[in-house]
């Protein structure tokens, strides 16, 4: 997982692509991406909302960048700084969906 499959240069800087970047990029751009759907619902209700996808968001995005900082990387602060919101994520997707299903048992 650590071959490179490309070599990119950009503006005088090299970019080497490997299997486990990719990976983590993948990552990024759903943890970043959450925001968008947090702001997408929230215009569309005229209030602050956070719908189910952004912990579903949340959760995968982290876990990704997870796996690349402990297989690609093996740095230990981006496993501390991407550990901490998968259990947070988790636990707001829990409340979320136990919320709910209490809501239709009462209905």
């Amino acid at each position: 997982m650590n071959s490179t499959i490309s070599v990119i240069e950009i503006l005088g800087m090299t970019l080497v692509i490997t299997p486990w970047k990719i990976i983590g990029y993948i990552g990024v751009v759903l943890f970043a991406g959450r925001w968008f759907v947090q702001l997408w619902a929230s215009r569309r209700s005229r209030r602050v909302v956070m719908p189910r996808l952004f912990w579903y968001m949340s959760i995968a995005g982290s876990l990704m960048l997870l796996s690349y900082f402990i297989f690609g990387k093996n740095d230990s602060v981006g496993i501390l700084s991407n550990a901490f919101p998968f259990l947070i994520a988790s636990y707001n997707l829990y409340l979320d969906i136990t919320h709910k299903n209490r809501q239709v048992e009462t209905s």
